[in-house]
């Protein structure tokens, strides 16, 4: 299968690797309901899904970051962070979706026999659920979290260790 970029030469690719958040599935909604949990334990009203959603891709951090104004190493960040990664914990796949057209392109993917991955920087007690949850967990050719290697992406770690568990050197291994 020849995938095509806009604006770039035709790839030939032999295994295409999916970040999770933001592209794969749209977990904002999940998330959004485990930050306004933590809100309201705080007293505070709950923040629309339109405001927490651009910060969905930056996990905790970027979410405590706009839910309370907080970051790594402030007083409370890090009691925030354990209550909201159990509030999402406790509801992790209730709204989380597949994005418009996901699953038709993961069914191409599978008619074709082409593998498809998932490398994401989410801690792997909460990938493997959201896939279990969208029923893709025993379809992925392999699943790489952000605790898989020692170190998140951008760092190359992830996507090396995707190609290393599909058998395919990296240029071989689209990934988006």
């Amino acid at each position: 299968m020849r995938l095509a970029l806009k604006h770039a030469p035709k790839v030939s690719a032999r295994a295409v690797l999916f970040d999770l958040d933001g592209t794969l599935a749209d977990t904002a909604p999940d998330l959004a309901r485990a930050l306004n949990r933590v809100r309201a334990a705080q007293g505070l009203e709950p923040m629309p899904l339109e405001t927490t959603r651009s910060y969905t891709s930056s996990g905790a951090r970027g979410l405590l970051k706009i839910g309370f104004g907080l970051e790594p190493g402030d007083a409370r960040y890090e009691t925030l962070k354990l209550q909201f990664l159990d509030f999402y914990a406790a509801e992790i796949c209730v709204d989380t979706r597949l994005f418009e057209g996901m699953a038709e392109l993961l069914d191409q993917l599978d008619r074709e026999r082409l593998p498809w991955g998932v490398v994401t920087n989410k801690a792997e007690r909460f990938t493997f659920p959201v896939l279990q949850g969208l029923q893709l967990g025993g379809r992925a050719a392999c699943i790489v979290g952000g605790d898989t290697t020692g170190r998140l992406k951008p760092h190359p770690d992830p996507l090396l260790h995707a190609a290393a568990a599909l058998q395919l050197p990296p240029a071989a291994c689209l990934y988006g």
